[in-house]
């Protein structure tokens, strides 16, 4: 039995797919009052609250691999208690920034802090460190169903994004083999996009005349603090404004541990053609 937090997300939701798809038995954990996701049929819910580690009895129990989400209070408490319930490995959902060490950054720190505790917890550990997903495009979605025109930030900031299904291929094979324990994994997809190229791929996809336009920093910085802590906004700005994360590197990862290359954000974006349009 694997367990996979962060269930009806589009990380884990891809992790309980790829699970089920290589015909293993999954749990599915999301909070009080969140409801259900739409899973494959055979997948067992359950609800709990990471940052409430006494909900989690159940959730734990015949556990033999947690996938973890990142940037919970309580997760050394958590921890402890999957060890005794004798969970024996856990695939932690870190990101593309904990490498920096540095925890000035918030968000940085976050992830850093996650991976400490996992590292201490005396569980096998690996951790997933993937560049920005394919699926945050969903985020300006709202823009193109509105009107023809997308206005986003870091215009010239190229991503090698991911799409979600292939970090949940290299997550399920390190939730099913202890062969990958004790590794860190930075991830990406085949290709470093602009922002506007995205938007063009979108485009083209759905028949529609996109018109990208670049956010000014000004404009971005003000939309983001109405969405997200001060500290966050500055984090981001730090990574994409003043260049202290590079997402843009395309790296062999995905190929080599699953045996297939990642997929474009052209197959992801039809892929998911429906959902965009």
């Amino acid at each position: 039995m694997f367990l996979v937090t962060g269930a009806t997300g589009n990380a884990g939701g891809a992790v309980v797919r790829a699970l089920v798809a290589d015909g293993q038995s999954v749990r599915a954990l999301v909070r009080p009052g969140s409801g259900f996701g739409s899973w494959p049929a055979g997948v067992e819910p359950v609800v709990g609250d990471l940052n409430r580690p006494q909900s989690l009895r159940a959730a734990f129990s015949g556990v033999q691999a947690v996938f973890l989400l990142s940037g919970y209070e309580q997760l050394p408490v958590t921890l402890e208690a999957m060890r005794r319930a004798g969970v024996e490995r856990v695939v932690l959902l870190s990101s593309s920034a904990a490498p920096s060490g540095d925890t000035s950054n918030a968000v940085a720190r976050y992830q850093i802090l996650s991976e400490q505790a996992v590292r201490e917890s005396g569980l096998g550990w690996t951790f997933l460190q993937p560049n920005s997903l394919m699926s945050n495009s969903f985020r300006w979605i709202a823009q193109a169903r509105s009107g023809d025109v997308v206005r986003l930030p870091f215009a010239s900031v190229r991503i090698a994004a991911i799409d979600p299904d292939d970090l949940a291929a290299v997550a399920a094979a390190a939730l099913r083999s202890s062969d990958h324990e004790g590794r860190a994994y930075r991830l990406s997809g085949p290709e470093a996009l602009l922002p506007e190229e995205q938007v063009r791929i979108v485009a083209d996809v759905l028949g529609r005349e996109l018109c990208f336009e670049a956010q000014s920093n000004e404009d971005a910085r003000a939309e983001m603090s109405t969405r997200m802590p001060a500290e966050y906004v500055e984090a981001f700005f730090r990574f994409f404004v003043d260049g202290e994360l590079d997402e843009s590197q395309v790296l062999p990862t995905v190929e080599e541990i699953t045996g297939r290359m990642p997929g474009t954000f052209a197959q992801w974006a039809r892929a998911h053609a429906e959902a965009l349009a």
